[in-house]
């Protein structure tokens, strides 16, 4: 298995432990019933009024989770030990939670009839032992990540610069005369060096420096003697 599949698997364990927990702390956990009380009467609590720890425990398990990705080396190792600690708070939390005194507390804060001469029954569901599940998720995948974190990638990885500095790219000189009128960016740039774009190239405005041949006084040798060759073999054939 690659690091980066080992990285995102664990993950998905420490979310699903997370999100288990949240999805059971909205849940009924106890029912609490007291038939022979002045007034005969049921509660159901949720994780929430029994104290709701395994759920802010859930919510940090999801905090650092994303302090997965964002850190490297150490750091995200003892982040890893974190959402461990935080998961098995949040068994131990949820099973306290269900204790019957506990229970029958939280039911008399809401009722004052329970503590008039009543006998509760106390019925607790299994949605308490979802959020358990959840914890113990949550603690199998921060043990992972504290052991094998070391080898994963970092999420900036990518990003980092490398040891020899990266070479910038040429500036590449606008073109001056016509190509600078032709294209606006080219002109602004001139505009930026100093340069007057307006001016034309010396060549340009020199017609003999754009003609070779004007240049090579060999070039022009021959047709200065090309009308006296004429006349010569003229003379030879008679003509005059």
């Amino acid at each position: 298995m690659t690091p980066g599949r080992e990285r995102g698997l664990t993950a998905l364990l420490c979310a699903a432990g997370a999100g288990l927990a949240l999805l059971a702390g909205s849940r009924p956990w106890a029912t609490v019933k007291a038939e022979d009380a002045i007034t005969p009467f049921s509660q159901h609590l949720t994780g929430h009024d029994l104290g709701g720890t395994a759920t802010a425990l859930a919510w940090a398990g999801l905090a650092g989770l994303a302090a997965l990705f964002a850190t490297r080396g150490r750091i995200r190792s003892l982040v890893g030990i974190l959402i461990a600690l935080f998961g098995a708070g949040a068994v131990y939390a949820s099973a306290a939670a269900v204790q019957r005194a506990h229970v029958l507390s939280v039911a008399g804060d809401k009722s004052a009839l329970l503590k008039i001469g009543a006998h509760p029954a106390l019925a607790v569901n299994l949605w308490w032992m979802a959020s358990v599940t959840g914890g113990v998720l949550l603690v199998a995948g921060g043990l992972i990540a504290a052991v094998r974190s070391a080898r994963w990638p970092g999420m900036s990885a990518r990003y980092e610069r490398s040891g020899a500095p990266a070479s910038r790219p040429a500036v590449r000189k606008a073109p001056a005369g016509g190509a600078a009128g032709e294209d606006p960016s080219a002109l602004w740039k001139s505009l930026d060096r100093g340069e007057d774009p307006t001016a034309q190239d010396p060549a340009a405005q020199d017609p003999a420096a754009q003609d070779p041949a004007a240049q090579d006084p060999a070039a022009q040798e021959p047709k200065a003697q090309e009308p006296m060759a004429r006349d010569a073999a003229g003379q030879r054939n008679g003509r005059p």
